[in-house]
């Protein structure tokens, strides 16, 4: 029996993860992360006995106690409580936690040999090589729960790596790609959140609005594979069912296909090397769908440029750009900046902060709190 924790097990990959482990009958949870959604949380308490959970505050925790009456579970609180549910003993770590938060627990999961199944991309942008030098020094492992991640991990296992020609990394294009850029001034937060193709939480899928997704599924791509930046490219692929692909250098391709559906690569991360049959739905080919490619429109996208640009400089330049991203992607969903702004954002807090190279986790965190100050200034100032 394997033991699993799960880091945001009240968002939607949590409770998808939760779905996948209800068909695999030889693991357990034993710790469970949420925010203050102490209801859901409730529930899969009591559905899933984990021995260890972690909710956002005190007064998330009391109400937590209430529902649960005397079940025997201990409670954290804060970011603590995620470190300790990543620290508690456990196989697997599934860390689908939002944003720069996702930083710590990863480096508890993999400071412990831990496989981390990783859902949040933040940490890798932000942390990438701290974490991965954790992850060597303590014999951990990485698996990839992202669908392109998934999908390059997958297309990888046909080859070398000396024999790697460059990833492919597939966008779907969001809900914006056909938008002339006069007509983006026009977008409204319910705009931005209606994704063609997935459902997901509502900061990713404003990412996937603006592409800045990419960007940062490109920096994770560089620090999961270890391949460099002029050996990564994307495509647009507004289907989004082929999930990525890797050309070798013999001119050969190698595509990941399957329906939008995270069940899948939560799947695969969860149970990886082995493949285990499972009831989901499968992708029909004969259907009559045709398939799409075409070059990412960096004018109208100009964060999938911005997040390339950081991770080539490398430094505190990544770290940078997704805590800047954080602060006006929350700003826009409350309205406060239009959809355009966005970029803006980022464009000037990555130039008013030196870069420099992170040597500790502080470094990393310091650059992240130092970020996101500016962020707010400009989102405050209006520019």
């Amino acid at each position: 029996m394997k033991r699993i924790a799960i880091l945001g097990s009240t968002g939607t990959i949590g409770v998808q993860a939760l779905e996948v482990l209800s068909h695999l009958d030889t693991y357990e949870v034993v710790a469970l992360a949420a925010g203050r959604n102490v209801e859901r949380l409730a529930e899969q308490v009591r559905a899933y006995r984990p021995r260890l959970v972690a909710v956002a505050d005190d007064e998330a925790r009391q109400a937590l106690r209430e529902r649960l009456g005397g079940e025997p579970v201990e409670i954290a609180v804060g970011d603590e409580g995620l470190v300790a549910c990543a620290a508690y003993p456990s196989d697997i770590v599934l860390n689908a936690v939002v944003g720069a938060r996702g930083i710590l627990p990863a480096l508890a999961a993999v400071g412990r040999g831990a496989r981390l199944a990783l859902a949040n991309k933040e940490c890798l942008v932000a942390a990438g090589d701290l974490i991965l030098r954790a992850m060597r020094d303590a014999g951990g492992e990485i698996v990839p729960v992202d669908s392109e991640h998934c999908a390059l991990h997958q297309c990888l296992r046909s080859g070398d790596p000396a024999e790697v020609l460059r990833l492919v990394l597939t966008a779907s294009g969001g809900p914006f790609r056909t938008w002339p850029k006069e007509r983006m001034a026009e977008i409204t937060v319910q705009d931005a959140l209606r994704h063609p193709n997935w459902s997901m939480g509502r900061k990713i899928t404003i990412d996937s609005a603006t592409l800045m997704n990419k960007g940062l599924e490109v920096i994770e791509a560089h620090h999961l594979f270890a391949v460099p930046y002029d050996k990564i490219s994307v495509l647009v692929h507004p289907e989004s069912i082929v999930h990525s692909m890797v050309e070798f250098v013999d001119g050969s391709m190698v595509a990941q296909l399957a329906t939008a559906d995270m069940r899948l690569p939560i799947q695969y991360a969860i149970t990886y090397p082995e493949r285990v049959a499972a009831p989901w739905p499968r992708l029909d080919l004969a259907s009559g769908r045709a398939l799409h490619f075409e070059e990412p429109d960096l004018d109208r996208f100009p964060c999938l440029r911005l997040a390339m640009d950081a991770g080539r400089a490398g430094g505190i330049a990544p770290c940078v750009l997704n805590a800047a991203n954080e602060v006006a992607v929350d700003a826009f969903l409350r309205e406060r900046i239009p959809f355009l702004r966005i970029p803006e954002v980022v464009a000037s807090v990555l130039e008013r902060m030196p870069n420099e190279t992170p040597h500790s986790v502080d470094d990393v965190l310091g650059a992240d709190a130092e970020a996101r100050r500016l962020a707010e200034l400009y989102v405050a100032k209006g520019g």
